[in-house]
């Protein structure tokens, strides 16, 4: 039987100026029981990152605004997430942003559908809770909603785009009729050249709108995979299946280098181009995810603590 070769470990190629141009300004996603683990986040993101926190249907909102209070106290951008479909009436949803605002000064919401299928309450979709007037009221300045680059089964059950690209359009609108700073933040991707089509597509169809576009960070591929079946993206499922069937990388963790790279690069040649950001799900743990950003410029000329191991 022939034996494994082992080679020495090659140093790191060094990093891509598009790629940590495109890396500037990154968000992060993270839930109340993955933030507890972290100490300090000030050890693992740059000063004022924006910080999206999950809200899992179950998680009491007291949880979810100690959690904000407490990332925003450490100087970071905090964005909550507000699932429509977990939010039982606008008394509710009225409540939830008082309490936001007046513990932990946020100023910012990720408006979208939420991970059930069968709403709880009074809401169903973003557009209600945007229809209200309560953000507005309350003087919130950033509200990004969900974007699809890959469809969603839960709004579009036969598999086309037609609802959530009225979605789009009803989301467009809203934004030129108010002055919200809107922005879309999409669920996570790992093949580039479906997102390019994507975002040209909407640019086309006269959808502006900043575009956030959503990534794992490093992780075991089995994981990824375990997210990508159970989120519902398609076709950048396959291309993780394809590198499962290859034995050289089936044991390596997944890493976003070549996704982002070709984006970044995408977006050197055509500044037009309507990607504004990245938005990191951490997958593989968020110490994992702050080191490759470290690793490739993403905290570039910011003072973090380099992270061991």
């Amino acid at each position: 039987m022939a034996l494994l070769n082992f080679r020495r470990k090659e140093a790191p190629a060094p990093v891509s100026a598009e790629l940590e141009a495109f890396l500037k300004g990154f968000s992060i996603e993270v839930m109340p029981r993955t933030a507890a683990k972290v100490d300090d986040f000030r050890a693992l993101l740059p000063a004022g990152s924006r910080v999206y926190i999950a809200h899992i249907d179950g998680t009491p909102i007291e949880e979810m605004v100690s959690t904000a209070a407490r990332i925003a106290s450490e100087g970071y951008d905090v964005m909550p997430h507000f699932p429509a479909r977990i939010i039982k009436d606008q008394a509710t949803l009225a409540d939830w942003i008082a309490r936001y605002q007046g513990e932990a000064n946020v100023k910012q919401a990720l408006l979208l559908a939420g991970g059930v299928s069968e709403p709880q309450g009074a809401f169903h979709s973003s557009m209600q809770l945007l229809e209200t007037g309560l953000f507005d009221k309350a003087g919130f300045e950033n509200l990004h909603v969900a974007g699809h680059p890959e469809g969603n089964k839960d709004i579009d059950p036969d598999g086309s785009d037609k609802n959530v690209g009225e979605a789009l359009v009803w989301k467009q609108k809203f934004s030129e009729r108010t002055d919200a700073k809107m922005a879309l933040a999409t669920q996570f991707c790992f093949e580039s050249g479906p997102v390019i089509e994507w975002a040209n597509a909407l640019s086309d169809a006269g959808i502006d709108i900043p575009i956030h576009i959503g990534t794992a960070g490093p992780a075991k591929l089995q994981t990824l995979i375990k997210f990508a079946i159970a989120c519902g993206v398609g076709a950048s499922l396959k291309v993780l299946q394809k590198r499962a069937m290859d034995v050289s990388k089936l044991l390596l963790p997944y890493e976003p280098t070549e996704f982002l790279t070709d984006l970044a690069e995408h977006k050197a040649a055509n500044p037009d181009f309507n990607i504004a950001s990245v938005h990191f799900f951490p997958l593989g743990g968020i110490k994992t995810n702050a080191k490759w950003t470290q690793e490739n410029g993403g905290a570039s000329g910011v003072p973090v603590t380099p992270i061991q191991g």
